[in-house]
């Protein structure tokens, strides 16, 4: 069942004010005249600004997951699947922080509230490189003994590569070419893959 308009109105104008002013600097009586829509209209969607920001995390995570899945469905071998997933995971989370301006130090700062919201997307996304790297198993591309583990791991090394990526600290010199065909002799190194190519 989708969100209504209402409530995704009300998590954008969150978003935005929090990108501008930084969450502890904006109130909810500012997300309530600047959405058009009331004190009494927010706290009836949202306990508190925690709640709107667990929301406002949420959404953009959302966006992630469904960039990844529309990935995952696309008319390519499981192999190059796997790549692309990885880059546009980081890719989108990389254009989610720098959109949302102050949000940028917030989004990673308390990482327990973060990490409680991330819980069902990590889940999620272990599910669809579940489902490509036993494609890929079934097709005969890869070899893996243990599908839920390697789709974990990958889940976790990409999530690990994640703050280094936004920071730009990843291969800044490097040519992206270069850097892809690092990316790939790692993943199918550890996928072993039967037929490597470049």
């Amino acid at each position: 069942m989708g969100m209504s308009k209402t409530k995704s109105v009300l998590i954008d104008t969150a978003r935005r004010l929090f990108a501008q002013n930084g969450i502890e600097n904006t109130t909810m009586n500012e997300i309530a005249i600047a959405s058009g829509k009331g004190r009494r209209t927010l706290y009836t969607y949202f306990k508190n600004k925690e709640d709107l920001y667990s929301c406002v995390v949420k959404s953009e995570l959302d966006r992630l997951y469904n960039s990844i899945k529309a990935v995952s469905e696309l008319d390519i071998p499981p192999d190059d699947k796997i790549i692309e997933m990885i880059y546009t995971h980081l890719d989108v989370i990389k254009k989610a922080v720098l959109r949302n301006g102050s949000l940028r130090g917030d989004f990673f700062r308390d990482i327990n509230k973060v990490e409680l919201v991330r819980r069902t997307f990590d889940n999620k996304e272990i599910r669809l490189l579940y489902k490509v790297l036993q494609e890929g198993k079934d097709a005969g591309i890869f070899e893996i003994d243990n599908v839920g583990m390697l789709a974990t791991l990958i889940h976790y090394a990409v999530k690990g590569m994640e703050v280094p990526h936004i920071r730009g600290a990843i291969s800044p010199d490097m040519d992206k070419k270069i850097y892809k065909v690092y990316v790939r002799k790692i993943v199918f190194g550890a996928l072993r893959r039967k037929k490597m190519k470049y």
